[in-house]
């Protein structure tokens, strides 16, 4: 009766473990070294207090797949594709995403010309074949592409989501010819139209897939041998789980999944406290990443990049940037300070993690302005080096501005939190939302520390800092539930002429997505379904995702008139205009099954009275200078005016002066500005 999660990171391995008969919660961490992945995850297993063969479920967020990406350290990819559609990869949009910036340069194709071939066969725009497949074409093309050396490759047929039939040809043709092949079609990962984006998340999956492959068998095997029995669950982009052999065969669907796990413990986290409005706010090692709960609802989105390269699917809507505790403080070639996005990761870490880094970090700042404790890091298992720290700011930073310590190191955070500053407002200012009236939930090892800052200056009055946030998001895995999105493209006007078409449509496509859940057991009662639709006003080029509710597919009048209601008040809300009256298309129907696990309570905590605080240290504020100030111990903690530091084994809380924190039921830190 015990169940684990355990997310990979860029800078360490975190682990949660719940032995559901108590509720008793366990948290370790371990060094994530690219290196030797499987050996760290497996030593920070030794560490909890039950072995393998003790557990009945294990989930697994990794950034294996991603780091692959933004490194551009995947496997050599071929891509074959429609005769004439060769350089679609290269194209793109034929438009500058950074519109005034002249020096934009469009990411290098991750498959250069001479690898992408082009076969005979050619679908019409209503999935009628045209030109049939020919297959000898092909297999001259594949041996060309295993001549040079290819561990994977990518199908993108033109209009392949229509009808599957010629990559579906493909795919067997080559995985019956060459079978260590890698083989990724098209309509395997993406079964929506737009060419580029296909394309890209094609060749996105052929470049991940070995790499992944090798991981999780590897990992799947060393578990095995140390007595796990059960399958291995990987968390996926769209806050769902699903089988390792899953993932390894579409590694594509985990590249957020870290990150989406953080999210789906804020949802959980703010039912059982009564929120609707959260900034979902995580400070990692390596990035900072954003989401947000609006109403109830975690917003997700049909499309997302990453490395500047097009990904199409169903995945919370994430902003990351490079601002974590590893992030590396630089002077840029115009003599201005820069922040990240480069980072100093697990090896070799920050300068004052004393394993070679020569470079400052937004950690090696906290710790020079007295935020960190040296000797307190991790509980104890690491000392920080504050002699290094200092030495790497002021080579780096202070000494070429001619800056004291404090002030570079003071700078250095402050570009750190516009930077956070700027991704929160992304996601509500830009999209019509005001960030006041949302709570910010602050997690990851580095959230506690630009917590009350971050939502000082987005005038935000209040923020939650929950239990031992820097496992959080393993946390968040832990409570995540089996989910399988199936969507489908198909223009057609959303009338009464189409409405009965619509809702079959979309039972198809529930039916689809549940029966890929009999694999992980789920009975057909054990299934929810939802439902969503891509929407536009006829004319449009894109269309708005929105949701629709299950009962509205027996009550086609409500199905209109819902979603027609939805539809413009999304519009209103993103655009600043929309009316109810002009005509609509819908574009792509998606549906959604979810296999409901049993969802660990989020348990109350113990009251504490409020023990006095265990020290004092100098630390630097903004505006005040180094102040004497408290430092508590988590555990302990009820409630202080700042400034004050509240302090647990993995992370630090900073309580600037004019904030209050206070401990509630669950144990969470509320942070509060004062007045």
């Amino acid at each position: 009766m015990h169940r684990c999660a355990v997310d990979v990171g860029g800078t360490f391995i975190d682990f949660v473990l719940l032995d559901e008969e108590t509720g008793e919660v366990v948290v370790e961490k371990q060094p994530a070294r690219r290196e030797t992945l499987v050996d760290e995850f497996l030593a920070g297993m030794e560490r909890l207090p039950v072995t393998p063969s003790e557990l009945d479920l294990l989930f697994h967020g990794t950034t294996v797949g991603i780091n692959a990406v933004l490194q551009e350290r995947g496997a050599r990819v071929g891509l074959v594709t429609t005769a004439g559609f060769r350089d679609v990869l290269a194209l793109g949009r034929g438009s500058r995403p950074e519109l005034y910036n002249v020096l934009y340069r469009p990411p290098t194709p991750l498959v250069p010309r001479y690898l992408r071939r082009e076969v005979p066969e050619r679908l019409a725009g209503d999935g009628s074949v045209l030109v049939p497949l020919d297959l000898e074409v092909l297999d001259r093309e594949v041996d060309l592409l295993v001549a040079e050396g290819v561990e994977a490759v990518a199908i993108c047929f033109l209009h392949a989501y229509l009808d599957p039939r010629h990559e579906q040809q493909a795919a067997g043709r080559i995985r019956e010819r060459h079978p260590s092949l890698a083989v990724t079609a098209s309509h395997e990962v993406a079964t929506e139209w737009r060419e580029f984006e296909r394309t890209s998340t094609a060749v996105l999956n052929a470049y991940v897939q070995p790499l992944m492959g090798r991981y999780l068998g590897e990992l799947g095997e060393r578990l095995s041998a140390a007595g796990f029995e059960h399958p291995l669950a990987l968390m996926q982009s769209n806050g769902g789980v699903i089988s390792a052999d899953r993932a390894a065969e579409r590694p594509i669907r985990t590249l957020e999944s870290g990150p989406a796990g953080g999210v789906i413990g804020c949802l959980a986290l703010a039912r059982a406290l009564g929120y609707e409005n959260v900034i979902c706010a995580d400070v990692g090692g390596t990035s900072y990443d954003v989401a947000l709960i609006d109403g109830g609802r975690i917003l997700e989105t049909t499309e997302t990049e990453v490395g500047g390269r097009p990904v199409v699917g169903p995945v919370i809507d994430i902003v990351s940037i490079g601002a974590g505790g590893g992030s590396v403080a630089w002077i840029d070639d115009l003599g201005a300070a820069r922040v990240g996005p480069q980072s100093a990761g697990a090896s070799p870490g920050p300068a004052c993690f004393g394993l070679g880094g020569t470079e400052p970090t937004v950690t090696d700042c906290h710790l020079i302005l007295g935020r960190l404790d040296a000797e307190s890091f991790l509980g104890g298992r690491m000392r920080l080096d504050a002699a290094a720290a200092e030495k790497a700011l002021q080579t780096r930073i202070a000494g070429p501005l001619g800056l004291d310590l404090d002030e570079a190191a003071a700078g250095v955070l402050a570009i750190a939190q516009t930077n956070m500053v700027f991704a929160i407002r992304a996601v509500t200012v830009e999209r019509g939302l005001d960030p006041r009236e949302f709570v910010v939930f602050s997690y990851g090892g580095g959230g506690g520390l630009f917590a009350a800052a971050v939502a000082e200056e987005l005038e935000v009055p209040e923020v939650l800092v929950p239990r031992t946030p820097a496992n959080f998001s393993a946390w968040g895995i832990l409570t995540s539930d089996y989910r399988e999105d199936v969507a489908e493209t198909k223009v057609r006007p959303l009338d009464e002429s189409s409405v009965g078409e619509t809702a079959s449509g979309l039972r198809r496509l529930a039916d689809e997505a549940a029966a890929n859940l009999e694999r992980y057991g789920f009975a057909e009662g054990q299934v929810e379904r939802l439902f969503r639709a891509d929407i536009r006003y006829a004319g449009q080029d894109h269309a708005i995702t929105i949701p629709l509710e299950p009962a509205w597919l027996d009550d086609h009048s409500a199905l209109l008139a819902g979603a027609r209601q939805r539809f413009a008040a999304a519009h209103v809300q993103l655009y600043g205009h929309g009316t109810l009256d002009p005509p609509l298309e819908l574009v792509t129907s998606r549906a959604r099954a979810v296999g409901h696990i049993k969802r660990p309570s989020v348990s109350e905590a113990a009251t504490s009275q409020g023990a006095a605080a265990r020290g004092v240290r100098q630390v630097f504020f903004d505006a005040h200078g180094r102040l004497d100030t408290q430092v508590h111990d988590r555990e302990t903690f009820a409630s202080a005016s700042g400034p004050a530091i509240v302090e647990e084994w993995a992370t630090t809380v900073v309580v600037p002066p004019g904030w209050t924190a206070n401990t509630d039921r669950l144990g969470n830190l509320l942070l509060r500005r004062e007045g």
